[in-house]
C-alpha cells in the first residue's frame, strides 16, 4: 500500500513509519507546522521546531520522503481560538479533540486523499476493527495509554481511511524497544504531555491575551453566593479544582473545590466535594463508532 504517515517527531509515529517501511509499504511522511517554531521551546510540548527536525531525520534514516505542511492559520482558527472561547464559556476544553477533528483528520487526511495514497496512519493508541457494519473505533490493548476519547469525533468515512498500528502494542516500553531495533534517534525521546501551542507562560495568559474581557481579578463565592475570597483570574480555574483557592480552601472544616465557573461576572463558585456530584449530565456532539 501507499501510506501517508502523520509524523509528530515523537517515538510513536516514528515507529509507525518504521514498521510500515519494514512491511514493504510505500511510505510518505508529513508533519504539520502548527505554530511559529521560532518561539521558545517548552519542555514537554509537541510540534516545535526540534520535533519537525526529528521527523525529517527519521524519514531520512528510513529512506522515504517527508513534507512539512504550514497549518498555522488553520490551527489558530480551529484550535487556539476555540480553546479561548471555551474558557470564556466556563468550560474546560481539550484542544487535542479540536486538532484531530479539524487540522489532522480533515485537512491532512484530505491532502492524503488528494495525493492518491491508500491510507493514512498515525501513532495514536487506539484500535480500528472491522465490524459487521464497517470499521469501529476501539480502545487499545494498553488501556493506560487509551486515546480513543479524544478521537471521538472521527467520522466513519475517516475511520475507513485511517490506520493505527500501535493499538495492539502491550505497552510503551515495547514501542521504545521497537524504535531501538530500527535505529531511530527518537527511541528515548520523552512523551509530549503539555499543550503544544502554549510555549511561553501559561495557558491562562494566552486565554487572557485572546480574550481580554476575561482578564482581571474576581470573587470566590460559596454556593449561596456569599463572597469567601478573591482570585487573580477566572481562567486559572476549572470545575473540580481544589488548588489556588487560598483561605477559601477550607470552610467550616470541609475541603472546598470549584463547583462552577461564572465567566460573565468573573466569579468562581466553590463548595464541598458533595456539591460537585451530578446525577444528570448534558451531552452534545454524539458520534457512535461502535
Amino acid at each position: 500500500m501507499r501510506i501517508l504517515v502523520a509524523m509528530s517527531g515523537g517515538v510513536d509515529s516514528s515507529v509507525v513509519a518504521a514498521r510500515l517501511v519494514a512491511e514493504g509499504h510505500e511510505v510518505i511522511g508529513a508533519t504539520l507546522q502548527l505554530y511559529d517554531q521560532r518561539g521558545p521551546e517548552k519542555k514537554g510540548a509537541c510540534c516545535a521546531g526540534r520535533d519537525i527536525a526529528d521527523a525529517r531525520a527519521v524519514a531520512d534514516h528510513l529512506g522515504f520522503p517527508h513534507y512539512v505542511i504550514d497549518a498555522e492559520t488553520r490551527f489558530r482558527d480551529s484550535v487556539i481560538d476555540r480553546f479561548a472561547q471555551s474558557y470564556a464559556a466556563g468550560e474546560t476544553p481539550v484542544p487535542c479533540v479540536a486538532c484531530n477533528q479539524g487540522v489532522k483528520f480533515t485537512d491532512l487526511l484530505g491532502m492524503a486523499r488528494d495525493i492518491g495514497v491508500d491510507a493514512m496512519a498515525t501513532g495514536h493508541y487506539v484500535r480500528r476493527i472491522e465490524g459487521a457494519a464497517g470499521p469501529e473505533l476501539h480502545r487499545p490493548v494498553d488501556a493506560s495509554r487509551d486515546q480513543s476519547w479524544f478521537l471521538f469525533a472521527t467520522t466513519r468515512e475517516q475511520l475507513a481511511f485511517l490506520r493505527f498500528p500501535l493499538g495492539d502494542m502491550p505497552d510503551k516500553a515495547a514501542v521504545r524497544a521497537e524504535a531501538e531495533r530500527h535505529g531511530l534517534r527518537v527511541a528515548a525521546k520523552p512523551d509530549s504531555q503539555d499543550i503544544c501551542f502554549v510555549t511561553d507562560g501559561s495557558y491562562a495568559d494566552l486565554v487572557e491575551t485572546l480574550r481580554p474581557d476575561m482578564a482581571g481579578p474576581g470573587e470566590i463565592v460559596d454556593t449561596r453566593g456569599q463572597t469567601v475570597g478573591h482570585h487573580a483570574g477566572v481562567t486559572r480555574f476549572t470545575v473540580g479544582q481544589t488548588k489556588r483557592l487560598g483561605d477559601a480552601a477550607m470552610l467550616a472544616g470541609e475541603r472546598q473545590m470549584v463547583v462552577a465557573i461564572e465567566p460573565a461576572t468573573r466569579r468562581v463558585v466553590i463548595g464541598p466535594r458533595s456539591c460537585a456530584a451530578r446525577r444528570v449530565v448534558g451531552l452534545r456532539d454524539m458520534n457512535w463508532l461502535v
